[in-house]
Formats: C-alpha cells, sequence, structure tokens
C-alpha cells in the first residue's frame, strides 16, 4: 500500500452512513466507497500451480478488501487456467503477464504471493521487497540459506512484510496447545519427532526435448544457471531431478513439521545434525535425491529433533497419519496435526483430544484449507496494522535452515557441527560451500 493512501485513511475519521461530509455533498456511504478504494490490497498470484488455489477464499471475500490485479506464471495454460476459476469470483479481468519484473514496476501493486518452485522463492521475494511490495512467500522461504540471509536484509532495509507460507502457524488448535506447552502442559520438553508420508509413485527419466508448449523456459530457470529443458522437468518433478530447482522432500513438506517441532522446544540453532538417507523406491526411475530419510538435530541443552521422511511409502506409523508431530515431556505428550492434537499424560492416559474444524489439506498436492484462509488473513491484517504475522520471515527462515542443513549434512556424507549461536557450518569448509549457490549471470542480489 503506497504512502498516499496510508496517509489518506489516518487523516480520515468519518461517522456513520447518513451524515454529508461538509463541503463535500458527499454522503457517508459514497465516502466510505472511497476509503475502501484506499484501504484496498492489489495482489499478484505469482506461480500460478498447485498451490494458487489455497489464496481464493481469503483474497476473494469482500471482508479482505484485495483485488487480483495481475496473474503471473511461466507457464500459458496456467495462466489461463487462474483466470478461469476465478471469473465467477470476481466482476473484473486480472492483467496475465509472464514476466515477474514488469509487474513489479507497477507502483500500485501491494502484495505478491510468490508460489512459484523453490528457486525462485528468494529471489522473488527480494525483488519484490526491492520494488516496495508486501511478500507472502510459500515454504520453503529460500533455495539455500543464503538466500535468507539476503531476504532478511532486503525486508530491513525496505520495511516491508514478509509471511512465510507455513500456514499451521495460523491454525487455533496448534496455537492453543504450543501456548499451554509452553507453560508446561508436559513438563520440559526433550524431543520431537516430525513426520511425513506419501505414496508418490515413480517419475520419467528426464530426456532432452524442446520445452513444451507456452512455456518461457528462460523466464523458468531465472535466478538458476542455465541448462537445456529436459522433459517433465516443469510439472513439478522440478523437485526431484537434483539441486538446481528444488530442495527435495525435505524442503517440500518437513518444513512444516519441523517449524512447529522448532516453534515447540523454542530452539533457535542446533548444534549437530546428522542423516540416514537413501533413494529406496523405483530406483531406476528418474528421482535423483533420496525419497527415504531420517534426521536428527541435536540442541543445546540435549533438546532432539528427528524428522522421519518417507516420499514413496506411505506404511502408517503415528496415529495412522500421512503427517504431524509428536512432543516428548518430561510428564507426558502431545501428538499434533492439521486436525488438532491429543495429550497424554505420563503414563500414556489420554488427557485430552480436540479435533479442530480445519480442513486444510494433508499429503495432497498443493494442499489449502482453513488453515490457509486463516494465514493470508493474518497476513492482510497485519499489513493494515490491524494483526501481528504469525510466521514472519525472521523466524521462518530459521526452520527453513534447519532444512537447509539437513540437506547439505545429505550431500557431503557425514554429521555437521553447528554454532548454536549463529547457525553457520563449523570447520567443515565442504559443507559450507554448499551454504550458497551459483547464479546465472545478472541474477545474483544486491545486498
Amino acid at each position: 500500500m503506497d504512502n498516499s493512501r496510508r496517509d489518506f485513511l489516518r487523516k480520515s475519521a468519518i461517522g456513520t452512513a447518513g451524515i454529508t461530509i461538509g463541503g463535500l455533498g458527499m454522503s457517508a456511504s459514497s465516502y466510505a466507497r472511497i476509503i475502501g478504494a484506499n484501504d484496498r490490497l492489489n495482489v499478484v498470484f505469482m506461480g500460478c500451480g498447485r498451490r494458487v488455489n489455497a489464496y481464493y477464499n481469503a483474497v476473494f471475500a469482500p471482508e479482505n478488501n484485495a483485488r487480483l490485479a495481475y496473474i503471473c506464471d511461466v507457464m500459458d495454460k496456467q495462466n489461463e487456467k487462474v483466470m478461469i476459476d476465478v471469473k465467477d469470483r470476481i466482476d473484473y479481468k486480472p492483467v496475465i503477464e509472464k514476466d515477474i519484473r514488469k509487474i513489479l514496476q507497477d507502483k500500485d501493486v501491494d502484495v505478491i504471493f510468490n508460489a512459484t518452485p523453490d528457486h525462485w522463492h528468494a529471489p522473488g521475494t527480494w525483488m519484490a521487497l526491492e520494488a516496495g511490495k508486501h511478500v507472502y512467500n510459500e515454504k520453503p522461504s529460500s533455495h539455500n540459506p543464503f538466500e535468507d540471509e539476503v531476504v532478511l536484509a532486503y525486508q530491513k532495509k525496505y520495511g516491508k512484510l514478509v509471511q512465510m507460507g507455513n500456514q499451521q502457524r495460523s491454525s487455533i488448535e496448534s496455537i492453543q496447545i504450543i501456548n499451554e506447552m509452553h507453560n508446561g502442559a508436559i513438563g520440559d520438553i526433550y524431543k520431537a519427532i516430525a513426520f511425513y508420508f506419501n505414496d508418490r509413485g515413480p517419475v520419467p527419466l528426464p530426456v532432452d526435448a524442446p520445452p513444451p508448449e507456452g512455456l518461457d523456459w528462460e523466464l523458468f530457470q531465472g535466478p538458476a544457471p542455465r541448462v537445456d529443458y529436459q522433459h517433465d522437468t516443469w510439472n513439478y518433478n522440478w523437485h526431484w531431478y537434483g539441486w538446481n530447482w528444488g530442495t527435495a522432500e525435505s524442503g517440500n513438506n518437513a518444513t512444516h513439521e519441523v517449524d512447529i517441532a522448532r516453534w515447540a522446544i523454542q530452539g533457535n540453532y542446533p548444534e549437530l545434525v546428522y542423516v540416514e538417507a537413501d533413494k529406496n523406491h523405483f530406483k531406476d526411475d528418474g528421482w535423483v535425491m533420496y525419497d527415504t530419510m531420517e534426521a536428527t538435530l541435536i540442541y543445546p541443552g540435549g533438546k532432539i529433533i528427528k524428522w522421519d521422511g518417507k516420499s514413496r511409502n506411505a506404511s502408517p506409523t503415528y496415529e495412522n497419519e500421512g503427517r504431524g508431530t509428536i512432543l516428548y515431556g518430561t510428564e507426558g505428550s502431545v501428538h499434533m496435526g492439521r486436525g488438532g492434537y491429543k495429550l497424554f499424560d505420563r503414563g500414556g492416559k489420554l488427557v485430552k483430544e480436540i479435533i479442530g474444524e480445519s480442513q486444510e489439506a494433508g499429503t495432497a498436492l498443493g494442499g489449502g484449507g482453513d488453515m490457509s484462509t486463516r494465514h493470508v488473513v493474518n497476513f492482510f491484517e497485519s499489513i493494515r496494522g490491524k494483526d501481528t504475522l504469525n510466521a514472519p520471515i525472521e523466524d521462518g527462515a530459521k526452520s527453513v535452515l534447519m532444512i537447509h542443513l539437513i540437506n547439505i549434512a545429505y550431500r557431503v556424507g557425514r554429521p555437521i557441527k553447528i554454532d548454536p549461536k549463529t547457525g553457520y557450518i563449523l570447520d567443515d569448509p565442504e559443507a559450507m560451500a554448499l551454504w550458497k549457490r551459483d547464479y546465472e549471470p545478472g541474477w545474483e542480489p544486491k545486498i
């Protein structure tokens, strides 16, 4: 929102409907429409794949006073699909523009929803911040640890808000039980197990091919070093086709549950990270990263977070759920999920069970639901100064760093030691070299 609109709202104090505005001959109801226009948030959907529909309910709810100004994706059919999705929700036509850099020049744009592939998350965010926009940045907030440092520097310099898309931070039930645990509901928490199980199938072996019709392959690559297109990279499989684009399943889904675990144990940075991981399924397909991982992060004072990720083996282990977080304390335990939580005493007796009303998706591609809606509303209200962010980037980046450290330990094939005060890798130049990526010339950050 530009300064003129903020000043207009701050200086305007209008009474109830039916009165006239002195000297203007204008009713209060008419004036309210002007105020509405000045308080309106003009938003952009940047990245229109599986995640974009999670924003619809919040963005198009009249009470949130938002307007979809642009639809932006590097693939024509993604843009066209969103236009079809929204046509019955709005009485205007958003502009389709494939290049986010052109959109960022529009001073009337207030908010960017960044739901791009991982390698675009941080660059798209720092470009938007530099252009004076607020950003809802999907998880993971970055492709590597260096990028979060850059985003935090840009956020500090330009003063705009960045909400990370770890939407369970806006779950009523999760907020409730985390507060209870912080007040001693299960004693001192000493261990958290975060888990995600899915039954993803085989993916094609990538083969050289022309980019599919309608795809701007140059823009898709953006900050990443240039490579020739291979089928079927652009359509979600970029997650598994190497480190140029994605952050593996840890960045794709562990981000959510590890964030909940770190929130619960009130940890910042670990002292040691080690992993056991491999590709165990469909060994001859195109998936090049691990599909099975157990990672351990040891924090000061002996607290532990474990990540149990099985991308292609959905055999239930914990509460027959596909994803969730279990917290162990000296006086009991808590099983948390997107549908609520269970609180047990030390003897294993169920003390309390809360089943939430949220319809948030679990392991379905894209997700979306009540938590996402509340998370977006929290973002909007924070921009307007009526609330504070539930997942500000300065906190979210700490959880994402845990994901990057897990991946770095996997890539170097050994445990890595961490400075618990800063999060930096200690005494391991090979591991620290993975702190940052190579960028296509001209795409490097300016800070």
